[in-house]
């Protein structure tokens, strides 16, 4: 989608650029680094996190486009493994999606879908509207952790919401989207070992009630680095000057780091015979390509692949980190 008149990401971009004016650069700035301050230090949210309005403001401006990068390249993957019977995916559902990035990204990856973000914080639900604007698919709702919701959705997406709750509170909203999802479930958090540990919570969750796993994971087993090491993937964002001011960056791009999992409802149709997945950067050198992969047995393990392999050199050649591996 390379047309900038429907691209999600440019327009969020120039929606971003238009409210960065609103509020002084200063008290922008001052929220951002208590808001890095804060998500450094982690554990459970005894009150919202965002305050006010500028909160709001400031956490968009920092954090909606890494969150938009990173749950576009996790429903991308998945889509590649997974397609919906019928019509596909027409609803979707961000339970905690604050100001809407990951709906943002649903958009681009599901553009038919209709999306509704639900929130605690009316801050962020008035800002996400105005950033959406009168044309999106995207509308905005208040909702509590706790609350039952009606209407049920294809896609029930859980994205960076997990470190903010306690344990059962954690449960407790994989459960809701256990229950309102038709067809599939995303959970995403920061590519941690914390965030890497909740995700795997969550998994565990999804499989105690005879869920699929499509992605990343190339099987239904344990996972085979707990405890050892931690499953994460990259994003490429491609920074603003705004957010290259707030970030205290030089470079025009960064890396938001993530960790995963997307799960699809018993009955839905998932390909069969998974292709491992590409568990870190490929090591290129001459003539060799030195693979990390998760495979569909529930080990992990390298994959050195040698120029004389010819069709099989050229396709490692060609996989990036997070790509399912296929060989010819």
């Amino acid at each position: 989608m390379s047309d900038s008149a429907s691209d999600p990401s440019i327009l969020l971009r120039r929606a971003l650029d238009q409210v960065a004016d609103t509020r002084p650069a200063a008290q922008i700035a001052a929220s951002v680094e208590r808001l890095i301050t804060r998500y450094r230090a982690g554990g459970a949210a005894t009150a919202p996190i965002l305050r006010d309005p500028v909160d709001a403001l400031a956490y968009a401006l920092y954090r909606m486009p890494s969150t938009y990068a990173a749950v576009t390249a996790a429903l991308g993957q998945a889509s590649l493994r997974w397609v919906p019977a019928g019509p596909g995916v027409r609803t979707v559902l961000d339970l905690g999606g604050g100001t809407g990035g990951a709906a943002w990204a649903a958009t681009r990856v599901w553009p038919q879908a209709r999306v509704q973000v639900v929130d605690q914080v009316q801050g962020c639900l008035d800002l996400g509207r105005q950033l959406a604007g009168d044309d999106a698919p995207i509308s905005f709702g208040s909702w509590r952790l706790g609350e039952a919701l009606r209407d049920p959705a294809d896609v029930v997406t859980v994205s960076y919401v997990l470190s903010e709750l306690t344990e059962r509170q954690q449960r407790e909203i994989v459960d809701q989207a256990l229950k309102l999802a038709r067809m599939a479930v995303l959970v995403i958090e920061p590519g941690t070992p914390d965030g890497y540990a909740r995700v795997l919570g969550a998994r565990d969750r999804l499989l105690a009630q005879g869920w699929t796993v499509v992605a990343p994971c190339p099987h239904q087993g344990a996972c085979p680095l707990a405890g050892s090491d931690w499953c994460h993937f990259a994003a490429r964002v491609d920074r603003s000057a705004v957010h290259r001011r707030l970030k205290q960056g030089s470079l025009g791009h960064e890396d938001e780091k993530f960790s995963y999992v997307f799960a699809v409802q018993p009955g839905q149709p998932v390909p069969g015979d998974p292709a491992p997945r590409v568990i870190r950067h490929p090591v290129k050198r001459k003539g060799l390509v030195d693979l990390q992969l998760c495979r569909p047995d529930a080990t992990v393990g390298r994959a050195v692949v040698t120029k004389r392999q010819g069709t099989t050199y050229k396709q490692a050649r060609s996989v990036s980190w997070g790509d399912s591996y296929t060989t010819p």
